[in-house]
């Protein structure tokens, strides 16, 4: 197995596990996003601290193959997030976290969209270019949606939803981008 087709088939796990995670979130979020709660305070904390294990984990799947800088990135992008989503929970309520969110939503979609294009040869990879770059467009909306009267969190779950689609898809697509690579040189 090449560095590549390994790559490939932890991203293929990693991208089912994302998947379940992001929309089982959604769900929950969905239920308890209207108010600032318990529930709701550990979920959007909670979220960004997924995609530094998410991005460790795929760090290390790809380091033989690839460079990771972009992940490294996003680990600080999302730990910073989280720790200022905390703080917005703690100081400014939903606006805070929806400009915080926002933020992030913006940044690693930004580096979602390099991270996916740089990796685009090796399959499976165009719902993550596409996630990434509508990452971008929604984090922007979550910074605008915090100025409104009724700002509420639920608009996020939409958004985790919709990534947690992007990234099943994904990992389908891999799973079929592995089954049509040439067996390896030598291969018996």
């Amino acid at each position: 197995m090449t560095a590549t087709s390994a790559t490939a088939s932890s991203l293929r796990r990693l991208y089912f596990a994302r998947a379940a995670f992001a929309l089982v979130w959604a769900v929950l979020m969905g239920v308890t996003g209207s108010g600032l709660g318990p529930i709701s305070t550990a979920l959007v904390v909670l979220y960004p601290l997924f995609d530094v294990a998410a991005a460790v984990v795929d760090a290390r799947a790809s380091r033989k193959s690839e460079n990771v800088l972009g992940l490294y990135v996003n680990i600080a992008v999302s730990l910073a997030a989280a720790a200022g989503i905390a703080v917005a929970t703690a100081t400014s309520g939903i606006p805070g976290v929806l400009q915080v969110w926002g933020a992030w939503a913006v940044v690693s979609g930004v580096v979602q969209l390099v991270v996916g294009l740089a990796r685009r040869g090796m399959g499976g990879q165009w719902p993550v270019i596409l996630s990434g770059g509508l990452s971008v467009g929604a984090g922007a909306s979550f910074v605008l949606m915090a100025s409104a009267p009724d700002a509420a969190l639920t608009g996020v779950a939409g958004y985790a939803a919709l990534g947690g689609i992007f990234f099943l898809v994904s990992a389908i697509r891999l799973g079929a981008a592995a089954k049509k690579a040439p067996a390896p040189t030598g291969a018996v």
